[in-house]
């Protein structure tokens, strides 16, 4: 351990963890301030609830095409590109604001352009990760990650964006506007080259290569394992998560500060765990860590399920935030090491189309199931579903497997930054 933590993230990750924390900043404001604009322009719940499409789907349409993409060029530039179309759309948004031309249906369509961009954006960021951090401080690098994005788009952002609405309903989609190009910025101090395969004079079709990259996930167990989990239990937490507000009105006894006292409590404990994360999962080690993680992910169903006491159900959704954040720690540091140079887009891309297919059709059970047979009936399918899944993978995860994933060598080992942090 001690020639690991003599190993620096370098100046290159300061760079791309501000770029990332300050977008997250702006991001998280305008997912506040869009439906408080929509929801004083019109009362019509189908119009409301459609901003919820608008931006989950982006992540199905351009999740697989923006994994190509981002093997294709060089990631820094596109997302430095992306950063800066993005200022352009919430530029014109915020102006027609101002001058009082904005509609619901302009929102909407700048919504759509900004959340696109999210999902190439984050592509190239996780693809951009290995060549800027040695490859024994990936977890490290994940957890200020996880934690910059907590703090910001979880903690500060809401009350924030809501502020800055109340003053005028411009400002935060402005702000917004500010961080990105600030992060275009941070992202053009990187150093150095980020192409993921060298130019060729033929190019394949985008199916072929989104083939390609699918094939070489099925083909590694424990990589192809991890996605399908991930899909799944986003399901079930999503589906858990869009009648949250009902069990704790109608269950828990809790009005508007408590219900969201309970994200508080997710928020927290999701930062605990990106902060302390890769010294968590040296001292248990990353099998241990996945397997109690998915203990953790059937206690929180269970909470839910079964308790009336709102102090039981915060401290369960705390402890599921460590484990939100030390699962995608884990995850995203094993898929980077294992991952191939040229395929780190697509294999990337991928787990994000299937996390988001998870949690759009999650979104659309959780309602018809408590609508059909109970309040806590999507809780009591979460438990179900997860002790499943506890007993089909508990063996995938064993210490032989996990370690010696640790131990492959990176297809294209990183460069050394010349700097250090």
């Amino acid at each position: 351990m001690t020639a690991i933590r003599s190993e620096r993230l370098g100046r290159r990750f300061t760079w791309l963890l501000a770029a990332s924390t300050t977008s997250a900043l702006g991001s998280g404001m305008a997912t506040v301030a869009a439906p408080l604009y929509v929801a004083s322009r019109t009362d019509d719940p189908l119009v409301v609830s459609a901003g919820a499409a608008v931006a989950w789907l982006p992540w199905l349409l351009f999740s697989l095409p923006g994994g190509v993409l981002a093997d294709r060029v060089d990631r820094r530039r596109l997302m430095i590109a992306i950063d800066w179309v993005r200022v352009a759309a919430l530029l014109v948004l915020a102006g027609a604001i101002v001058t009082g031309v904005a509609g619901v249906a302009l929102l909407y369509a700048v919504l759509f352009v900004v959340n696109a961009g999210e999902v190439v954006f984050r592509t190239a960021a996780q693809a951009v990760l290995p060549a800027v951090v040695p490859r024994s401080r990936l977890e490290r690098a994940n957890g200020w990650l996880g934690a910059g994005t907590t703090v910001m788009h979880n903690m500060v952002a809401g009350p924030l964006g809501g502020f800055l609405f109340v003053v005028a309903a411009a400002i935060p989609f402005a702000v917004n506007a500010g961080t990105y190009a600030l992060s275009a910025v941070l992202v053009g101090l990187m150093a150095g080259s980020y192409r993921g395969s060298p130019e060729t004079g033929g190019r394949r079709s985008v199916r072929a290569e989104v083939a390609e990259g699918f094939r070489w996930l099925l083909s590694q167990r424990l990589l192809r394992t991890m996605t399908l989990l991930i899909g799944l239990l986003n399901l079930t937490l999503t589906a858990a998560l869009a009648v949250l507000v009902l069990l704790a009105t109608q269950r828990l006894g809790l009005g508007s500060v408590g219900y969201g006292a309970l994200f508080t409590c997710l928020a927290v404990g999701g930062l605990l765990g990106s902060a302390v994360g890769d010294r968590l999962v040296a001292a248990v080690t990353a099998t241990w860590t996945i397997r109690i993680g998915l203990l953790v992910e059937a206690g929180l169903h269970l909470a839910l399920a079964a308790s009336r006491s709102a102090v039981v159900v915060g401290v369960a959704l705390f402890a599921f935030g460590v484990h939100s954040a030390l699962w995608n720690i884990v995850a995203n540091s094993l898929r980077q090491r294992l991952t191939p140079a040229a395929l780190q887009g697509r294999v990337g891309s991928t787990n994000l189309f299937i996390a988001a297919g998870g949690n759009c059709l999650g979104a659309l059970l959780g309602g018809v199931v408590a609508a059909r047979f109970g309040l806590t009936a999507p809780y009591w399918v979460g438990l179900v579903v997860a002790l499943a899944v506890i007993a089909a993978t508990w063996r995938v995860f064993d210490r032989a497997t996990v370690a010696a994933a640790y131990a492959d060598p990176t297809p294209a080992a990183p460069e050394t930054p010349a700097t250090v942090v």
